[in-house]
């Protein structure tokens, strides 16, 4: 699993991860709620990631999901509030 900062963008690329039989939630969950107000966030999977999205708005935020390609989802969302 890897996480970058690219300025106000945080990039989570667990596709390789999940596809291994790993369930990285809580570690993007904890990783979220570490990050300032303002943050995008940007997690690619290898499906549409509906749990991911639900914890994303468990915090407060809407969440996006695009099929990049086949076997390659975005999941984007700005954290707008501070919800630990």
């Amino acid at each position: 699993m890897e996480f970058q900062m690219d300025g106000t963008r945080a990039i989570i690329d667990v596709r390789e991860s999940v596809l291994r039989g790993e369930h990285p939630r809580k570690e993007i969950l904890d990783f979220v709620k570490s990050t300032p107000v303002g943050t995008v966030i940007e997690v690619h999977l290898p499906h549409r990631g509906e749990p991911m999205a639900a914890g994303f708005s468990a915090m407060g935020m809407n969440a996006i999901i695009n099929e990049l390609e086949p076997g390659h989802y975005r999941l984007m969302a700005v954290k707008l509030e501070d919800r630990r």
